[in-house]
């Protein structure tokens, strides 16, 4: 599969834990990758998790899949053996029977040559067997593996078609790889010119390229569509593998996307016919002369979604996550699987989300919740995780709030241990007041300030400083009419990453005089920091 991951963050250092923010640049605390000198080839690829149904409804799938009931229902038909030719094909009489078999009523050529279709992916899968008796008869009989595919169990059925999607796979890569005009001229001449055989390999190595390149984009965007938005545009998805990030595209680009489109469309249509995707073929009439007729889109006018749905679309189903999942694990990506993390302690947790990024955080804590019968002792859990002063634990303490908050007053028991920590006091104390406890004092300023600046260091590292909410609470920052006595305070707190907050303040305060003070006592704090 393709290593290309056009929608996620880079990682940030996995042995980041336990360093001070002193032994990394901003750009490294963001999680920047470390700049021109690095080997694209050694680039971590974060492929984002996403939620598979079970292997029972995966193999109900893919039973349902026609061409799957067509390869099961010829390996049934065969019993306990038919007649073949010594290539393992069918006799003539009998292929019309098996087409009929397969629910054709009067077959002609094109039902036979679909059964036979269906035969050949039987033989390639060995769900139908061939071989020679006693007395040198040729027989088919079913496969070893057809009981359990009949029985509908997951395993053999999702083995049978992983298998046949990779046999699939490949030969929609082998078609596309195939000159028109060499299947039309001397095929054997063709085959025997070296350098032909050469174009032909490169060729399909191209095509392979681009589909594995496709496949591995359109999991990302299924990954992070929302449910029943899955579906993307022909286009769109050939954009997304010729344009670069953050460019417009040019009109030679434009003319890139428009062959993609035409390359992937055929692709994506054999990968339909075994559930892999559902997809709508562009429309050929789109390529007539003249596009101005009543069947035609009219340029002038908007795109109506019915017109742009002729350029084709694509969705990835269940089962072609599945399997764009098998092959990325064979490629030796991480490609993990939402709800992975449940079976880990909290600080476990913490840990993980803090260092792979906030893809799909929220559904991993839902998953880890599940997973716990006390309220009050999943809190313990995660509130253990989230102490420490490591780069790292400022987004800790971030998911173990949310988390929290997931829990609701049950963790209360468990929060009110802590309203005294160093780390956590001022979280704590916080979270209980804002749910109504009278008995809780507010943090001390001391603890106030830390709090701040950790809530602000949270959202600097989640967003590697690029937006999201952290000018809104930049913005919000209590600093009334005199910032000097405001960050005068701020520069003195204990915290890891204090001058890196504060030199976000000052890049980001719309307020010229808070900025300039805000920068200000960024110096001193880092100055106080390299005299620790």
């Amino acid at each position: 599969m393709a290593g290309r991951s056009r929608f996620t963050p880079d990682q940030q250092p996995s042995d980041a834990e336990g360093l001070l923010p002193a032994d990394y640049d901003l750009a490294d605390l963001y999680g920047a990758q470390s700049g021109d000198d690095e080997d694209p080839d050694d680039t971590a690829v974060l492929i984002p998790p996403i939620a598979l149904p079970a292997d029972r409804e995966l193999a109900d799938a893919a039973l349902a899949v026609p061409l799957i009931a067509r390869v099961v229902a010829l390996a049934r038909w065969v019993a306990p053996h038919r007649p073949v030719d010594e290539h393992g094909d069918l006799a003539p009489e009998d292929r019309a029977t098996a087409a009929r078999m397969l629910g054709a009523e009067d077959p002609g050529e094109e039902e036979i040559v679909e059964a036979m279709r269906a035969w050949a992916l039987a033989c390639d899968l060995d769900l139908v067997e061939t071989g020679t008796t006693e007395d040198g008869s040729h027989i088919a009989i079913p496969g070893p593996d057809l009981p359990a595919v009949e029985a509908g169990d997951p395993a053999a059925v999702l083995g049978l078609w992983f298998d046949a999607a990779e046999l699939v796979r490949e030969l929609a890569a082998e078609a596309e790889s195939v000159d028109p005009e060499v299947v039309e001229g001397d095929v054997r001449a063709a085959a025997e010119d070296p350098d032909g055989l050469a174009e032909v390999e490169d060729a399909h190595d191209q095509a392979a390229e681009i589909l594995d390149e496709a496949l591995h984009v359109l999991y990302e965007a299924t990954a992070f569509a929302e449910p029943g938005a899955e579906t993307v545009p022909l286009g769109v998805l050939a954009a997304l593998l010729v344009v670069p990030d953050g460019q417009e595209p040019d009109e030679e680009m434009l003319g890139e996307i428009t062959d993609l489109m035409v390359v992937l469309d055929p692709m994506l249509g054999d990968l339909a016919e075994l559930g892999l995707v559902e997809h709508r073929p562009i429309d050929p009439e789109l390529f007539e002369e003249d596009d101005q007729d009543e069947e035609g889109v009219d340029t002038d006018q908007p795109l109506t979604d019915e017109d742009a749905a002729r350029f084709g679309t694509v969705r990835l189903t269940p089962l072609g996550q599945y399997a764009v999942r098998e092959w990325l694990i064979a490629d030796g990506f991480d490609a993990p699987l939402a709800g992975d993390l449940a079976d880990r302690d909290g600080p476990a947790l913490l840990r993980a989300l803090a260092e792979n990024g906030s893809l799909f955080a929220e559904p991993e804590l839902k998953a880890w919740l599940a997973a716990r019968e006390d309220p009050a002792d999943a809190a313990r859990e995660l509130l253990a995780g989230g102490k420490g002063r490591d780069v790292q634990s400022p987004v800790r303490r971030h998911y173990c709030l949310v988390a929290l908050g997931e829990l609701g007053d049950g963790a209360a028991p468990a929060v009110r241990e802590v309203i005294d920590d160093p780390e956590l006091g001022g979280l704590a104390r916080e979270w209980l007041r804002a749910r109504g406890a009278a008995d809780v004092d507010a943090p001390e300023r001391s603890a106030a300030l830390w709090r701040t600046v950790d809530a602000l260091a949270a959202t600097l590292l989640l967003t590697a400083g690029q937006g999201g909410g952290l000018p809104a609470m930049v913005a919000e920052l209590p600093v009334t009419d005199n910032p000097a006595s405001y960050f005068g305070e701020v520069w003195r707190v204990p915290h890891p990453l204090t001058v890196e907050v504060l030199e976000a303040v000052g890049d980001l305060h719309l307020d010229r005089k808070v900025a300039k003070e805000a920068r200000r006592a960024a110096i001193k704090a880092r100055s106080l920091r390299a005299r620790g």
